[in-house]
């Protein structure tokens, strides 16, 4: 029990982390360095680091594509679950990690709309001539969330070990080609990078929290 309400603040300061991120991301040091003078925080810093890495779009392309490489995660888990689903005949008996994995995955989707919606700041470059949400980088999230919990659940599902060490390292090196991937891109300013980082983390601690918690 202890050991769970320690899992549980934990993830609590993570979100506290995330959100005072955000907010500082919005308020401080705002300069007006994005396209059609869109107004960016940490300024100083963003532009340092994009006088840096400029703007590769072969990187944009490579990670554009690599980004659809999570989604076969998804569907992998979503059909071990569905055929669960169909042999016990009852979603309560689906296993409670697939069930939490599934929540995860909707949470994750519900901070991707809230930060359409809500703007906190707009990518470094124009996408078709057009500003676009920047903040936080949804590539990030993506890879850190799905491949994380891949990574943390596979040994349930992947039952040769020999297919597991390459199931675990492949999604590691894909979550790290993917972030890294995308700060060499430069689309994003490396605060939106940090940000998708923190929340993240955020995300899968409560996750961890919430499959740790079952087993006591």
């Amino acid at each position: 029990m202890k050991k769970n309400k320690k899992n549980l603040i934990l993830s609590f300061i993570f979100f506290l982390v995330s959100v005072i991120y955000t907010i500082l991301v919005k308020v401080v040091d705002v300069g007006t360095i994005g396209p059609k003078l869109s107004r960016v925080g940490f300024s100083s810093l963003n532009q340092f680091i994009r006088g840096i890495v400029g703007t590769n779009m072969f990187w944009y392309d490579v990670t554009k594509y690599l980004g659809i490489i999570p989604f076969l995660f998804v569907g992998f888990y979503g059909i071990i679950g569905f055929v669960q689903l169909l042999k016990r005949k009852s979603l309560l008996k689906v296993d409670k990690r697939l069930l939490y994995l599934g929540g995860l995955y909707v949470l994750l989707g519900i901070v991707y709309v809230f930060f359409e919606k809500v703007i906190i700041n707009y990518r470094p470059v124009l996408i078709d001539g057009e500003l676009e949400a920047s903040y936080p980088s949804s590539h990030t999230m993506l890879a850190m969330v799905i491949c994380l919990s891949s990574f943390l659940i596979g040994k349930y599902y992947v039952k040769k070990k020999e297919f597991l060490m390459g199931f675990h390292i492949g999604t590691i090196l894909l979550m790290l080609l993917l972030v890294f991937g995308r700060i060499l891109s430069g689309v994003h300013w490396i605060s939106d990078i940090l940000g998708g980082i923190f929340i993240s983390i955020t995300l899968v601690s409560f996750y961890i929290t919430a499959i740790e918690w079952k087993k006591e």
